[in-house]
Parts: C-alpha cells; sequence; structure tokens
C-alpha cells in the first residue's frame, strides 16, 4: 500500500459551535508524524509478527489508552442478573422477535439496573446482534407502543419537543427511529440490541453524572463516561449469551458520535465482540488527533470533561507529543472485522482523518494475513470500501442512517464468518 499524505480534500465545513480555534483548512494541519502503528508508544521495538504485536506490543498500547486517555473500565460485576421483563414473539409486523431485558449489577455498595431492547429476526438459527447505546431512550428508537420508557432522559430538543424536566413522554416514541432501521437491520439477517447511554452513565451538561452513575456500585473511585459506557456495552454482550435465538459469539460493537467511541472501547478490551463499527466518532474516536482538524483534545476536554481520564487534558494543544494516536487504537481491534463510516459534511469529525487512521491501523490487520485493506484511491463521497476493514463516507452530516446500517449489514454478511 502506498503512503497515504494528509492532503486536501474538498468538503463543505460544519459551524464551528462556539469551539475556539477550529481549524477546517487542509493547508494548516500540522506536519506532525504519526507513531508507528506496530510500535509501543515512546518505544522503539516494532512488531513484525502477530505474534510479537500481542505479547509486546498490543498491551502497551492499551495501557497508554487506559491511562491517558479514557480511563480504566470497571471489573465485571460481583452479582448479575438478567429477567425477560417483556417479549414477544411477533414485533414489527410480525417480522422479528422482540425481547426487553432488564439487567442488574450488583456491586459492594448496591445495585445499579438498566434495560435493553432486543430485535431479533426469525430464523431457525441464532442471529448476529449489532450491540449499541442511543441517545434519547429505547423508546425514542422505534414508534412501538409496548417499548419500555427510562425514568429519566437528558435535557435536549430533538423533533421540536423540548425536554427541560428530565421526563420522558410518549411524544419522544420513536423520533430516533431513523437511526435505528430496524425492519432493514432484520431483513439483512441481524439482530439489534441498544441501551440507553445515560442508564449506564448520565451525561450531564455542566456536572460529573458518576455519582449516578454504574461507578456508584464500586468501593473504589472511577472516572470517565466513555469508559463506563463501553463497559455497559459488555454487560449487554453478558445479557445476549442468555438468549438462545441470539448468536453472542457473533455481536458487534456499534456506535455513533461519542458512542462511536464507546463502541471502539468496547470492542478494544472486550475481545468477545466479534467486530466494531465506528460511525462519525470524530476526536477520540476514530480521528488522528495530531491532525488538529475540527474537534480537538483542546475543545473536547473542555466541553466534555467527565467523558475521559484527568490526564487526557495535559495533552491538550500538544497533540503532536502525545505518544501514541487513534490508528492505534483502532488497531486494538485487530484481527476482528472493523469498519469506520464518516460523512461528507461532518468536519467536526473530520472524514479524513478518520479514513487515514484506519488506513493506518491496517497495518496490524497485515500482521494477521490481511492484504485487502484501503488505500488513498478508496477516499471518497459513497464509494464503499469493503475489505479486510471496512469504510465509506456517506453524503450529508453528522448522523447515522439507513445508507449507514445498509453498508454495515453488507460488510459484516461477508466479515463475521472470517471472524471466528
Amino acid at each position: 500500500m502506498k503512503p497515504l499524505a494528509i492532503c486536501s480534500f474538498a468538503l463543505a465545513a460544519l459551524p464551528s459551535l462556539g469551539a475556539p480555534t477550529v481549524n477546517y483548512d487542509e493547508a494548516k494541519v500540522p506536519d506532525a508524524p504519526l507513531p508507528d502503528a506496530l510500535s509501543a508508544p515512546g518505544g522503539t521495538f516494532k512488531a513484525s509478527n502477530a505474534l510479537e504485536w500481542e505479547s509486546r506490543v498490543r498491551p502497551k498500547i492499551a495501557e497508554f489508552f487506559e491511562s491517558e486517555v479514557y480511563g480504566r473500565r470497571p471489573p465485571r460485576p460481583e452479582r448479575e442478573t438478567f429477567e425477560i421483563v417483556e417479549s414477544s414473539d411477533d414485533a414489527l409486523g410480525g417480522k422479528a422477535l422482540r425481547r426487553q431485558i432488564k439487567i442488574t449489577l450488583g456491586g459492594a455498595k448496591g445495585e445499579k439496573s438498566f434495560i435493553m431492547l432486543l430485535y431479533l429476526p426469525k430464523s431457525p438459527a441464532p442471529a448476529p446482534v449489532f450491540v449499541g447505546l442511543n441517545f434519547m431512550g429505547n423508546h425514542a428508537t422505534a414508534d412501538d407502543p409496548e417499548i419500555i420508557m427510562p425514568e429519566w432522559v437528558r435535557n435536549t430538543r430533538l423533533g421540536g419537543i423540548q425536554i427541560s424536566d428530565n421526563r420522558p413522554t410518549e411524544k419522544y416514541r420513536g423520533l430516533q427511529s431513523r437511526r435505528w432501521p430496524y425492519e432493514k437491520i432484520i431483513s439483512k439477517g441481524f439482530g439489534a440490541a441498544t441501551i440507553y447511554y445515560c442508564d449506564i452513565y448520565p451525561d450531564l451538561e455542566k456536572a460529573d453524572g458518576a455519582p449516578q452513575s454504574v461507578y456508584s456500585i464500586f468501593k473504589e473511585p472511577m472516572n470517565g463516561a466513555i469508559a463506563a459506557w463501553s463497559w455497559g456495552l459488555s454487560r449487554a454482550l453478558d445479557a445476549l449469551e442468555t438468549v438462545p435465538q441470539a448468536d453472542a459469539k457473533r455481536a458487534v460493537a456499534v456506535g455513533h458520535s461519542r458512542l462511536g467511541k464507546t463502541a471502539l472501547l468496547a470492542a478494544a478490551f472486550d475481545a468477545r465482540f466479534a467486530g466494531a463499527v465506528s460511525n462519525d466518532s470524530g476526536c477520540m474516536g476514530a480521528a488522528l488527533s495530531r491532525r488538529q482538524f475540527g474537534e480537538t483534545v483542546e475543545i473536547i476536554t473542555r466541553q466534555f470533561p467527565f467523558w475521559f481520564s484527568p490526564e487526557l487534558r495535559k495533552w491538550a494543544g500538544r497533540e503532536a507529543e502525545m505518544p501514541a494516536d487513534q490508528h492505534q487504537m483502532l488497531a486494538l481491534i485487530a484481527p476482528r472485522p472493523l469498519y469506520v463510516a464518516s460523512a461528507s459534511e461532518d468536519l467536526w469529525a473530520d472524514p479524513r482523518g478518520e479514513f487515514l487512521s484506519l488506513a493506518e491501523a491496517s497495518k496490524a490487520y497485515a500482521l494477521f494475513g490481511a492484504k485487502n485493506v484501503p488505500s488513498e484511491a478508496d477516499f471518497g463521497v459513497e464509494k464503499p470500501f469493503a475489505g479486510d476493514v471496512g469504510y465509506h463516507m456517506r453524503r450529508g452530516g453528522h448522523d447515522i442512517l439507513e445508507y449507514d446500517w445498509e453498508n454495515f449489514c453488507n460488510f459484516f454478511s461477508k466479515a463475521l464468518p472470517r471472524a471466528r
């Protein structure tokens, strides 16, 4: 594969959203060499084969991202119970099975519960499942009156409805169904499982939600919302392992935006996930930090300090000095299939930086025998690349839509049998 240059590509800029010093000009991208994808952070040793990668490099890269970026994920809870609180074998107009599972987690300081919504195709064999968190509550993902509403929702505006008292309403039901095209997913032979992300760690705008989060059941103090959300995806996987109609060994972590960062972290640190999807995950997700294009470490740690380890803030404005970059985070998922998706107008998330990151991470996949990996010619609007890893850039802005899911399903329909 020929080296990829960080050069210009014609994209429409998004508003800066009031963030300071936002760069959308490729000519102003710093000339900062990337750490070698196959080398440990700050080290000189470079893996030349899969064994060296797994034993000498990968653990050090994982340690960097735990300590300096996301914080450490909690341990497995002392107690877990899974209760099917609602079910139907005739959901989505008779096309699917529906299960709503109450997941209860116990620790030294109490218990925490949340509901996982699961749709599965009616098929004789257990189905692979996309597992992801949602932004507005399970009931917002489909216009289905049987979906249980959360007790608390994040204050926001959605579909012209202002939520200001943290209470979900019936008007909220199905307002984000475009992001969760369950019938399309089912028709492709996949199931879909989702949990409301704020049930795991409340994403408060001006305060840390840790006291109300899953961290509250543990004795040890913990921090980092993304680490908690990714841990929640692992608990969803625990629940899937109890559902006979779901193939938990072919579960794919999926997420959009901050929840795309979450899906990457979950797959990187829980090898039970058969693969991962990052959609518009941007800064501290799939995009290269050194480019300082769109959202940066300074901006994200100023606006969302509770998402990460407190250590990340020290790298604000010093991205070129970081001993690792996000391509090495993506590489932690190798050799399991990985799909990165961008949107042409979502410059805030740096589509080019996401693509370059995946291309560099592919070097780790090559150690395991991958040959069909992306090159410069594969970067373009709506020309999906589906090889040993996958990529597409959808036309439009920051969102996850049916076009994205169509490509995720097509890629993993072929990739998952190779993963196990």
